[in-house]
């Protein structure tokens, strides 16, 4: 598959000192033609402003931005072929519906009729065929979020970027607009850069996901992967609920964690080792397993969220049994499956399950 957008060793600093920190610090990566890449972190890592600098908005302080085989690095907005849909809509508030979504195709040149009839195709295409004249402000948050998708894709973009585009929705119609974008991007296969902060976002929408952390890529993989093999601990944490156990770690490739044995995990360096064990991935009322009394519970609809004490700490526990809710102080035995258990080494490395 092609490259719809390639960084090379992009680097960013605010300011002409030299010594100013630098906010992204030598990334590179690739979207492939055709694909949603989500760039996720928390805040202060530098997403933003990478996407900034796909747009064209910001300039890196060094190496290169490529799309669609060409560099683009010193390019403006505008010769770029970008759209960028922001966290605010930014409609226009005086102008109707179909005027707010004609706005780029006028600007470009097409006649008032030419514009407003793109504008109508593109407003049929997020589901808002029969809202032409109504101004933004007699829309929903939702509504509102799918006229200035429509603006963006009327121009028909090489590139679309979204920045943080659902965070001012409720979770039912976060839900619903991720749908909508995911399914829009894939029919009409276009090339896209998603920021956000959200992690489950960023699993449901994601043909690729980018962690950032302090201006680097913590890890970059398929959301399968981010989600089930963390490289670190910190991207462990991040994506999802994550509790990470010290272990230790022989050379036959066992696991000792406390007093839990782990099944053995080939490649796995002897020495000192971390776990991280994701919340759904512990077994409760094993035959073997670890001591564990029930200090905490909480019903959350369709799963039960239990804080346990054991002999590792405190361990937090999702359970999908309903039925058979356990009370406060009822002692049972925790094991672990094979999901969601990786193992990474002390120093940060790479080793996952």
């Amino acid at each position: 598959m092609s490259t719809g957008i390639e960084l090379r060793n992009i680097t960013k600093r605010y300011g002409s000192d030299a010594d100013a920190p630098l906010a992204v610090k030598g990334i590179s990566f690739e979207v492939p033609a055709g694909t949603l890449t989500t760039i996720l972190g928390p805040s202060g890592c530098g997403k933003t402003t990478t996407l900034r600098m796909i747009a064209g908005l910001e300039s890196p302080t060094s190496g290169a931005i490529v799309m669609g085989g060409r560099d683009v690095t010193t390019l403006g907005p505008a010769e770029r072929n970008v759209s960028m849909m922001f966290q605010s809509y930014a409609l226009f508030p005086h102008m109707n519906v179909v005027d707010n979504v004609a706005y780029g195709p006028r600007m470009s040149g097409l006649k008032r009729e030419e514009a407003r009839a793109r504008a109508r195709d593109a407003l049929r295409g997020v589901g808002l065929a029969d809202f032409d004249e109504r101004l933004p402000s007699e829309l929903s948050g939702g509504q509102q979020q799918r006229v200035a998708l429509a603006r963006a894709l009327v121009l028909e973009p090489a590139v679309l970027l979204f920045d943080e585009p659902l965070s001012n929705l409720d979770a039912r119609l976060r839900r619903e607009m991720r749908e909508e974008i995911r399914s829009l991007q894939q029919r009409l296969r276009l090339t896209v850069a998603y920021v956000t902060h959200d992690q489950s976002e960023a699993l449901a929408v994601s043909d690729q996901i980018i962690v950032m952390n302090d201006g680097v890529i913590a890890q970059c993989g398929t959301p399968q992967q981010m989600y089930g093999q963390p490289e670190s601990e910190f991207v462990a944490g991040f994506m999802g609920e994550a509790m990470v156990f010290p272990a230790l770690a022989h050379a036959d490739g066992r696991v000792d964690m406390g007093p839990l044995a782990l099944p053995s995990r080939p490649g796995v360096p002897a020495g000192i080792v971390k776990v991280a064990v994701r919340p759904e991935a512990w077994l409760i009322g094993s035959a073997v397993g670890l001591d564990a009394t029930v200090s905490k519970l909480a019903y959350l609809g369709s799963y039960y969220e239990y804080v346990f004490e054991t002999a590792l700490g405190f361990v937090l526990v999702i359970s999908a049994d309903i039925a058979r809710p356990l009370a406060l102080g009822t002692r049972t035995t925790l094991s672990l499956g094979h999901q969601g258990v990786s193992i990474v080494p002390a120093d940060e490395g790479a080793r996952s399950t």
